[in-house]
């Protein structure tokens, strides 16, 4: 069995002000055909799995590029172009195949793309043929289009948020679609639309139970895969949403019944789902009320993960208007004091003006004399999959019994290896301010089982009714139509 494999990937908050060029690719992590690491990176797990599996099976891997960058604002038409081309051109220097695995996330948008994984696979179908097999990886912040379900024969996207299963959902995508190529089964999908837009927190109930009934469903009846796909607010596309995407083998009635059977199940628990999320001084009240600490605060409108700046300063400074001590806060997108905290040396006091510098969503720069405490170049915090993520250059600095992570790459708060691969220690504080949505969860929930969530002003608001929509389809609860 001869298996091409490649993968291209990024999420697009189309609200974000920073622009995604060809630049942030290369510089985040590019890798032209036959240069791709052993190790698994983001979107390779497909190739990674396949390449073990072929191993025993004698199969044929022919892997082609894979790109990946931090989630950001609108992808520039020629760095989506490029890349894709260079995706087709690779697929036909390996004609014939037999089966294709693409590691995809399902947010990308780009300068006239308003489905980017769409016209990916649409356009491998047309070079690779009917009888090849596609099967594609996907992340659950995700836009499922028509064009992806029509295209592919077997789309499965991670069923946990954080997300933990990268690898055992890419073990699953290439044993369903070896059986499929081998005549073994015949996957037809059913795609249920809620209508809704709803985060699916698999750390915390509902979302625990629920996710032990899609993994239940599976393998049971004719049902091959289950996938939620939870869509993505912050994407102005006709395709987002809260999606249900079930294959049989087979049996469309079953493939249908079942996905309706779990939109119910979503609708039904739609205001359990839903994130409280806290105003800047509800929760910074909340947090002190809590004794003893850390509280986690969770700054989900500044999280690079959803594609904003990093570089907030909304919570920082009601933090020192208030004069709120024993604080850590994290990661701070300034890549220019980082460069100032280093000319000077740990140890120097000096006046800084930290962040605040993408744009009014990320408020305006905090002036205040800081103390370098620690730096580190090429710093990494251990990302969902184990692997370490670099933040570049990384500076910890402390003004007013607050102390900031600093670093010279966008990057969310994954792992408290952020913190204390500076020297930062993180049980004896009283508040820990982190710049994410939830990957946090994992590792900063058995530091502190108090975590709050903050909706301050950002580019990665999760008041979405605030956002002004153009092309999605609304209403969408909970998102009103204006």
């Amino acid at each position: 069995m001869r298996v091409f494999t490649a993968g291209i990937g990024t999420e697009t908050n189309t609200f974000s002000p920073l622009p995604t060029g060809i630049d942030a690719f290369h510089e985040q992590g590019y890798f032209p055909a036959g240069t791709h690491p052993e190790h698994m990176t983001r979107y390779s797990a497909p190739m990674t799995v396949a390449k073990r599996r072929a191993r025993q099976e004698g199969w044929t891997i022919l892997d082609g590029v894979f790109a990946n960058t931090h989630p950001a604002g609108l992808v520039s038409r020629e760095a989506y172009e490029g890349l894709r081309d260079e995706l087709l051109a690779d697929l036909r220097r390996s004609l014939p195949v037999d089966v294709v695995l693409l590691g995809l996330h399902g947010a990308m948008v780009a300068d006239g793309y308003d489905d980017c994984e769409g016209d990916i696979i649409t356009r491998v179908r047309e070079v690779a043929g009917p009888d090849a097999v596609i099967g594609c990886e996907l992340d659950p912040h995700a836009h499922l289009s028509d064009a992806m379900v029509a295209n592919a024969d077997v789309l499965i996207a991670y069923k946990e948020y954080p997300h933990a299963d990268i690898e055992d959902r890419a073990v699953e995508l290439v044993d369903l679609c070896a059986k499929t190529f081998a005549g073994e089964i015949r996957p037809v999908p059913a795609v249920i639309d809620t209508d809704m837009v709803i985060p699916l927190h698999t750390s915390r109930e509902p979302g625990l139970s629920y996710l032990a009934r899609m993994k239940a469903l599976e393998g049971q009846g004719g049902v091959l895969s289950v996938s939620t796909i939870q869509g993505f607010a912050t994407g102005d596309v006709p395709d987002m949403g809260t999606k249900v995407l079930v294959y049989t083998d087979a049996d469309l009635p079953t493939a249908h019944k079942t996905a309706q059977q779990l939109a119910a199940e979503l609708i039904s628990l739609r205001e359990e789902f839903l994130v409280r999320y806290l105003k800047v001084d509800e929760a910074l009240d909340a947090a002190l009320s809590q004794r003893p600490g850390p509280v986690i605060l969770a700054d989900r409108s500044d999280n690079p993960g959803s594609g904003a700046a990093g570089d907030s300063t909304f919570i920082l400074q009601r933090l020192i208007e208030r004069e709120i001590t024993n604080v850590a806060l994290g990661p701070l997108w300034d890549p220019v004091a980082v460069q100032t905290a280093f000319a000077a040396g740990v140890g120097a006091r000096l006046p800084m003006r930290v962040g605040g510098k993408t744009s009014p969503m990320s408020g305006s720069p905090v002036d205040e004399v800081f103390r370098v405490k620690a730096l580190r170049r090429k710093h990494t915090e251990t990302n969902q999959t184990g692997e370490p993520l670099s933040v570049g250059d990384a500076a910890l600095v402390e003004a007013g019994g607050i102390e900031c992570v600093l670093t010279s790459e966008r990057a969310q708060a994954l792992n408290i290896d952020l913190f204390t691969g500076l020297g930062c220690t993180l049980d004896d504080k009283a508040v820990v301010v982190v710049k994410s949505a939830h990957h946090f969860y994992k590792s900063f929930s058995q530091l502190s089982p108090h975590v709050l969530y903050v909706g301050a002003p950002g580019s990665a608001t999760p008041r979405w009714s605030d956002l002004t929509y153009q092309k999605a389809r609304l209403p969408k609860w909970p998102i009103s139509e204006k």
